[in-house]
Order: C-alpha cells, then structure tokens, then sequence
C-alpha cells in the first residue's frame, strides 16, 4: 500500500507539473478533493495528513494568506514554479491529486461544473441557458469526473474576479472562479480518476463568452446615500454601481456597468463618466480606460 501511495503522489506530481508548463498554478490535494497540507496556523490533534483539524485557542488574527512564508493556505500556496510544486508535493506525501486555482494570469480560468449528483440534468440546464441568452460554448478543455460529471474550463478577461456558487446560474451548475479551485485531470480521488475528454487535451481554455460572463458575475446593488435625489439622467445607477465598488471589486463592478451601458445603447456618452467613478474609488486612469474598453469589445463595440 505504502509503494501504491507512492506512486499515486508521483504521477500527481508529474502531472502538477505539466499543467503548470501550461501556466496554470497548483497545489497537491487528497484523496478527498481539499488541499493535501493543513493550515500552519491550527493545531491538529493528531499526526500531519489530511483531515480535519480543530482551531488552536489564542486571540483571533487577521486570515493568513500565506504571508507567514509557511505552505498550508489552500489555493494561495498554488504555484507555477517547479521548485515550488516539488517541495508543496514533498511535504504532502500523501497527495494522490493537484488543483488548479482559478482566476489567476494568464489564462484567468474559470471552471463549469457540471454535477451529476444532484439528479439534475446540469448540461440540458446549461443548453437552456445557453439558448435563452444566445450564446454557445466555444471548444475548450473538458475534464470527466469519476461521477460523470464534466469540468468545461474558460478564460476570463483580466480584472474581473468571477465569484464562486453552487447552483446559482442553474441547478446542478456550479461555478470556480476566483479563490477557488478546480481538481486537474489525472488527480486520483476516493471515487476514480479525473480524465480529460478525447480532443479536448491540445485545446487551451477558450473565453468565456461574454453573455455568459455577464451571468457568473454578481447583479449589481442598488446604491441610494442618505438623503439622495432620484436618479437623473441614462446610466446614473450605473455611476453609483461603480461608486460604490471597494478595493477587490473595483475592476469587476466597472466591467460589468460599462457591459450594460453598451448593451443599452449609452456606452459611448456613458465612459466618461464611468471613467470618473472608477477613478474616485483608487482606479488609476489607464486601468479603468482598459476596463471600459474590455467591456465594448466583449459586447460587439468598438472602444
């Protein structure tokens, strides 16, 4: 079993390292799908390995995401570097699988999950979206779970963080995006072996097509201040959208006002003042002139 076990970390560690000469970053996973090394920052209450662990008592801290220098932060440890994977799978030899984490440069993967568990038919799910909102799914890399699910992986376009759900764009459909991760074909878990599907394997992650971006990204919020006018004016609510963006939001809620802008026909009257929203909340000039344009091409415009 111990030479078994040795050979299922290998043969992960080989094909870690070919997806990262593909420049996807990784990081070793169990036989249960999660990230193969614990948090440094809990205390387990028995032997390293995969499992779970109980917090160790101390004052509460800011979230490490591997500030610290130590490897154990799930998919912030994930990497492209081949010294780097090598000592993540060293001290994680019991990793039978590898994760590729989603949203990073320079393919900003986002991963659609097709379940098969659930008892819903994901993929006719996926075609009636597909039809509602006219768009179709370009060849793309697929990988084949052991339940028969299917993993389609799609590129994003630079700052914009896709979210994370389950279920949310249609039953038995669940999105990896940004701080997630998705398990890499040739991972051996406690119910088989992650596949490519024949023909997909030369292919590299096509874009998402701008129609279905638009659904993986969060529906904007209204935004009223205190004591507020109405609304004046085409795009205003766009405006406030964008203004009332935080740091880690910022790209993405002024990607997705200027999509809607030029899809309602005041795009072009309607960047400017975008433009300004986006630099009162720290956008310098030229990120958020490159977001705006982004969002015309993506929806058929000339910037």
């Amino acid at each position: 079993m111990a030479t078994l076990g040795r050979q299922a970390t290998s043969l992960a560690l080989a094909h870690a390292l070919s997806a990262a000469e593909r420049g996807l970053a990784v990081i070793p996973l169990s036989r249960t799908k999660l990230p193969a090394l614990p948090s440094p920052h809990r205390a387990p209450h028995r032997s390293p390995g995969p499992g779970p662990h109980t917090e160790a008592p101390g004052p509460a801290r800011p979230p490490c995401h591997g500030e610290c220098g130590r490897p154990g932060h799930g998919v912030h440890d994930a990497s492209t570097d081949p010294g780097r994977i090598r000592e993540l799978f060293a001290a994680a030899p019991w990793a039978t699988g590898y994760g590729i984490a989603c949203g990073l440069p320079p393919h900003h993967l986002i991963g659609i999950d097709l379940d098969t568990t659930s008892g819903t038919d994901s993929s006719a799910a996926l075609r009636e979206l597909a039809l509602r909102h006219l768009f179709t799914i370009p060849p793309t890399v697929v990988v084949r779970t052991p339940s028969s699910g299917r993993h389609l992986w799609l590129s994003g376009p630079p700052g914009v963080a896709v979210p994370n759900s389950a279920g949310r764009l249609a039953p038995g459909i669940d999105v990896r995006g940004a701080g997630g991760y998705l398990v890499g074909p040739g991972s051996r878990t406690r119910h088989g072996v992650y596949t490519v599907a024949p023909g997909t394997a030369h292919l590299a992650p096509a874009p998402c097509p701008p129609a279905l971006l638009r659904l993986l990204l969060p529906p904007p919020r209204p935004h009223r201040s205190a004591g507020s006018a109405a609304p004046c004016g085409p795009g205003h609510g766009l405006v406030q959208f964008v203004l009332s963006a935080h740091e880690g939001q910022r790209n993405t809620r002024l990607f997705w006002a200027a999509c809607r802008a030029y899809e309602d026909g005041i795009g072009p009257g309607l960047a400017e003042p975008l433009l300004r929203a986006a630099r009162r909340t720290g956008l310098t000039e030229a990120e958020a002139r490159a977001t705006i344009a982004s969002a015309a091409r993506m929806t058929g415009h000339r910037p």
